[in-house]
């Protein structure tokens, strides 16, 4: 959280992001973060790390950022509960979620159900995944790689379709027990459209990638995907090099700005 005065009246800053802030750990891992002046992240942020400081309970609940040992639980599975009612009804349900490890049995289950309710669910997990994919009649409608290349894929993502307005949210919270249950871990919304086309960008290079990209099954066999495609898709160059190019851009663009206002 920053605080500071603009033009007299104070302005409340918020980073919400995937990752801790660790010099070291930057060098390896991948992670994404916000940093916003919306004030529907920055007062619930505030007001967080004032529970965190003072051990007294918000006087408010959290409505927009999910909060381990608060509501974290119930905004995650009241929306994988909307992708199934989405599917019941005919509709589109789609889930992608992005993460270190899958281990939480209730998360799991929830999963297994939006599943066999129709549910297309496409998981990238690098570590731990005590859900099993492609089981008939359980899991049939989950696909599930594994991505290890140059950089620990760490940040957490978690995409559902929506009915086509689709919710972005990123995370620091695995979905294991002690993520979900025992620490204050967050997720949080993204309400930017720019930044959601980045994020589903980013997704895309990672769920086309056939050179580091390892197929999750439920005979362990950890094969590489592979495809008939003449490009080769390596995600994290592939991301570097979009970035790199974004940032460019913005640049340019920055002096273009304040070229025209001199």
């Amino acid at each position: 959280i920053i605080r500071r005065f603009e033009d007299g009246k104070p302005s409340i800053y918020a980073h919400l992001s995937t990752g801790n802030f660790n010099e070291d750990t930057a060098r390896l891992y991948s992670d994404i973060g916000i940093f916003t002046v919306d004030k529907r992240l920055t007062s619930e942020a505030t007001r967080l790390f004032s529970y965190l400081e003072t051990k007294q309970l918000p006087a408010k609940p959290f409505e927009h950022i999910g909060v381990g040992q608060f509501n974290i639980n119930s905004m995650l599975i009241g929306l994988i509960h909307q992708e199934v009612a989405n599917a019941k009804a005919g509709k589109k349900g789609e889930i992608i979620l992005k993460m270190n490890s899958l281990q939480d049995q209730e998360m799991i289950e929830e999963l297994y159900a939006a599943s066999q309710a129709g549910v297309k669910i496409k998981l990238i997990i690098r570590g731990i995944c005590s859900l099993v994919p492609q089981i008939k009649g359980i899991s049939e409608n989950i696909q599930a790689i594994s991505i290890v290349d140059r950089y620990l894929e760490h940040s957490r993502i978690f995409v559902f379709h929506n009915d086509g307005d689709t919710k972005i949210y990123l995370s620091s919270a695995d979905w294991m027990f002690r993520n979900l249950h025992k620490r204050i871990e967050t997720v949080f919304p993204i309400y930017s459209d720019k930044i959601k086309r980045s994020i589903l960008t980013l997704l895309r290079m990672q769920l086309n990638d056939n050179v580091k990209a390892r197929i999750i099954d439920a005979n362990n066999s950890n094969k590489y995907v592979r495809n008939d495609g003449d490009l080769a898709v390596r995600s994290q160059v592939e991301m570097y090099y979009y970035i790199k190019r974004m940032s460019e851009a913005e640049r340019k663009q920055k002096k273009v700005n304040n070229k025209n206002s001199k």
